[in-house]
C-alpha cells in the first residue's frame, strides 16, 4: 500500500527514532602515528579505516552519525571525510574541550590535552536521544561486529555492551598499545576491566611495563576492550559522576585522563551497572604506529577481493 507524503515522512522518522547511533570518538590526533590518522587513505578507493565503520553501521540500521572531533581539525575532516556521509545518513558534530569542564573546575596552567574518552563521550550527551555505539575513528571492527551490537541496541534492553576482542590478536609488533583487559562470567556479563597502557608481545602471548612500575604478563587469550561500547542515554549521568570524581583527584595534573574502560569497570564495582559481553567473528585491526599502515591496506585489499566490501565504498 502507497503512503503519502506525510505519512511516509512520520514513518521516517519514527523508524530514525527507534534506530541507534554510532558516535565515533575522533579528537584525537594520533601522536604516537605522526599524522591526523583518522583519514589516512587505506582502501582501494582511498578510504579511510572510519569510512568501513560508517558504512558497516548503515548496513546493520544505525540510522545518525555522531563524530566528536576537535575545533582545530573541523575544517579537514569534515571535508575529507565527513562530507562522504552527509546526504545519506543524519550526521552531527560535536566538540571536545580542554575546557569542557563541571562547574568548579578550570584547566591548569600548562595543560593541553583533552581529558580522555569519558569526556570525549560526555561532549555527545546533548545529541543522543537513543541507544548508541561509541567506538574509536582508526580502528577497524568488522561488519559482524556492528550486526551483533545493533541487534542488541535495538532489543530493549536496558544492559550495556562491550564487544569483546582476544588480546595477541589487537597488538602491534611496532611498539605498546593500551588496552583494557577484561574479567568475564560465565553468563558472559563483565565483572571487571583494568587499563593498560604499554602491553607489548611476548611471544604468542603479552605482558606490560606501566609508566608507574607496575609489570603484568598475559596468556594473550584474554578477552580486552577496543572502545566499542553500546550504551543507553542513561550512561551519560553516571559519566558524568564518575568524571567529576575524576577531576577531584587529578585536577592539577598535566597528564591524567579518564578512560572510558576504567569508568564502565567503576559502574560495574559500585553502581552493579550489567555490560554484556558480545562474541562476534568480526576482525579487529587498527593503526597505531606508522608501521601498521601497510598492513592494514593489506587486510582490507583482501576483504573486497573477498567480496566483503565493494571496491569503491561510496558510489
Amino acid at each position: 500500500m502507497r503512503c503519502d507524503i506525510v505519512s511516509c515522512q512520520v514513518r521516517h522518522i519514527e523508524l530514525t527514532m527507534k534506530a541507534p547511533t554510532l558516535l565515533v570518538l575522533a579528537a584525537g590526533m594520533g601522536s604516537r602515528y605522526g599524522g591526523l590518522k583518522q583519514i589516512e587513505p587505506v582502501g582501494p578507493s582511498g578510504e579511510a579505516i572510519l569510512d568501513y565503520s560508517v558504512f558497516d553501521a548503515l548496513r546493520a540500521g544505525f540510522g545518525k552519525i555522531v563524530f566528536v572531533i576537535r575545533r582545530d581539525i573541523e575544517e579537514a575532516f569534515r571535508s575529507v571525510i565527513g562530507s562522504r556521509y552527509e546526504g545519506r545518513v543524519d550526521v552531527e558534530y560535536v566538540f571536545q574541550e580542554l575546557s569542557d569542564l563541571p562547574s568548579g573546575y578550570t584547566v591548569p596552567e600548562g595543560r593541553t590535552k583533552p581529558w580522555g574518552t569519558v569526556q570525549a563521550v560526555l561532549a555527545a550527551k546533548n545529541a543522543i536521544k537513543t541507544p548508541f555505539a561509541a567506538l574509536n575513528a582508526d580502528d577497524f571492527y568488522g561488519a559482524d561486529s556492528f550486526r551483533v551490537l545493533a541487534a542488541h541496541l535495538q532489543s530493549g534492553s536496558p544492559d550495556y555492551a562491550l564487544i569483546g576482542y582476544t588480546l595477541r590478536n589487537t597488538l602491534s609488533p611496532h611498539g605498546s598499545v593500551a588496552r583494557g583487559v577484561c574479567e568475564v562470567n560465565a553468563k558472559g556479563y563483565l565483572q571487571a576491566i583494568t587499563e593498560y597502557t604499554a602491553i607489548v608481545p611476548d611471544g604468542n602471548a603479552a605482558q606490560t611495563v606501566e609508566s608507574s612500575g607496575q609489570s603484568a604478563h598475559f596468556t594473550g587469550n584474554e578477552p580486552v576492550s577496543m572502545n566499542y561500547w553500546g550504551f543507553t542515554p542513561q550512561v551519560f549521568p553516571q559519566l558524568e559522576a564518575i568524571f567529576e570524581n575524576f577531576l577531584a583527584a587529578n585536577h592539577a595534573s598535566l597528564k591524567a585522563e579518564c578512560y572510558l574502560p576504567n569508568a564502565i569497570g567503576d559502574l560495574v564495582k559500585a553502581d552493579g551497572a550489567k555490560v554484556h559481553v558480545l562474541p562476534t567473528s568480526g576482525t579487529w585491526f587498527g593503526v597505531t604506529y606508522r608501521e601498521d599502515h601497510l598492513q592494514v591496506v593489506e587486510a582490507i585489499a583482501a576483504l573486497v577481493h573477498s567480496g566483503a566490501y565493494p571496491e569503491k565504498l561510496w558510489q
